[in-house]
């Protein structure tokens, strides 16, 4: 079975100071090829601890694939530690240098002289050309394997991906199949509950499904590996049509959808204006709506935990004042043990009011929150087709 590890390289990343993005974009690239991921690495710009998970990565996958490590700098030590993994010594490639002083020149610049260093890879490399950056990427083959080195730049990356390692490994492995993924959203149901419900078919071998519980949501993946994508696509909605079978409550969207967008597309269907009023969030429901254009002015966050029983009046205040239909309120109070959270919900067929409590972590419990009460809303919306 073909299978490939990433290895993504940079103190930085491993500081947290910025975040691992690459990874993910491979991972996926590798998913859609029919690529077996065994294995990804974050690893600091060390040529030794580099070159030691390059060697044990070629004990088990017949493809690595580096990010990262390809700049100019003495910190950029990708192209010395696959040297190193492979016990051979680095070359300069006079071609590589001249396209690196071709990019500089049309960017109205000379090249410095650290930028030759872009130019040594490891002897007996494959260069890839970079015509996106100045950091040339490299393919170095071993009878069963083989690592790929790609710059660190996403823009560089996602580019070099699909032009140049997609077709290389298509060629290299004989590539035919496929391996696609279907995310169900769930929210308001707790994953033991979902777990009794799809128990057996989270046995099945392909295709496969998993749960993946976030706070107020969880997720069910279904993955499927054929030989073609139609063949994939045909499984995933074969085994998609039971799982909905099972689900009975909270499914509100899939894959890249979210409960916020579902929400305003409800309202925006039914001819419906809302607003909300969050307590003790953190600007939590603020940030969550904001990312799909609802009006800012007709969210009222306050900093402070509401009285349950002051809730519903500020939100009608809040309601009136903005001629809306429809208003969500969400009251959030945490305490030493526990977060208790108050949903106001009104409607012009009457209010509804419920409460819950969250046992998890406090920095968790705001999205929990939101969460909790967006699908709230979007029950009420689903349920309550004569709203007008």
């Amino acid at each position: 079975m073909l299978t490939a590890e990433i290895i993504a390289i940079g103190t930085e990343l491993l500081l947290g100071e910025i975040q691992d993005t690459n990874t993910r974009y491979l991972a996926r690239s590798l998913r859609d090829l029919g690529v077996n991921i065994y294995r990804a690495t974050l690893v600091g710009d060390n040529v030794e601890r580099i070159a030691q998970v390059i060697r044990e990565a070629m004990g088990r996958a017949q493809i690595i694939i580096t990010s990262g490590g390809l700049g100019p700098t003495v910190d950029d030590p990708t192209r010395a530690a696959v040297a190193l993994a492979l016990g051979v010594e680095t070359e300069f490639r006079p071609e590589l240098w001249e396209q690196i002083q071709l990019r500089f020149s049309n960017y109205g610049r000379p090249a410095s002289p650290n930028n030759r260093r872009q130019a040594w890879i490891p002897a007996g490399a494959i260069p890839i050309r970079n015509p996106v950056g100045t950091a040339p990427a490299f393919i170095c083959e071993t009878v069963n394997s083989c690592i790929i080195s790609l710059p660190g730049v996403p823009r560089e990356m996602e580019y070099l991906t699909q032009t140049v390692v997609i077709p290389y490994l298509r060629d290299r492995f004989q590539l035919t199949g496929t391996i696609k993924a279907r995310v169900l959203h769930v929210a308001g149901v707790g994953e033991s509950t979902i777990d009794e419900w799809i128990e057996d078919l989270e046995t099945s071998s392909n295709p496969t499904v998993g749960l993946l519980a976030h706070p107020g949501q969880v997720d069910i993946r279904i993955t499927a590996k054929a030989d073609t994508l139609a063949e994939a696509d045909q499984m995933i909605a074969q085994m998609e049509a039971r799982v909905r079978e099972r689900i009975q409550e909270g499914l509100y969207g899939v894959d890249h959808e979210t409960l916020e967008a579902v929400i305003l597309q409800l309202l925006r269907d039914r001819g419906l204006s809302a607003v909300m009023v969050g307590c003790g969030l953190k600007g939590a429901l603020r940030e969550r709506m904001e990312r799909i254009h609802f009006p800012a002015s007709s969210i009222l966050e306050l900093d402070q935990t509401c009285n349950a029983e002051d809730l519903p009046a500020k939100l009608i205040e809040f309601q009136k004042e903005h001629h809306a239909q429809i208003a969500l309120g969400i009251n959030l109070l945490t305490t030493s043990e526990k977060h208790l959270l108050d949903i106001t919900i009104i409607t012009p067929e009457g209010t509804s009011q419920c409460s819950r409590s969250y046992g998890g972590e406090r920095l968790l419990s705001n999205l929990w929150a939101v969460n909790t009460g967006l699908e709230m809303l979007r029950r009420k919306l689903v349920e309550g087709q004569r709203i007008s």
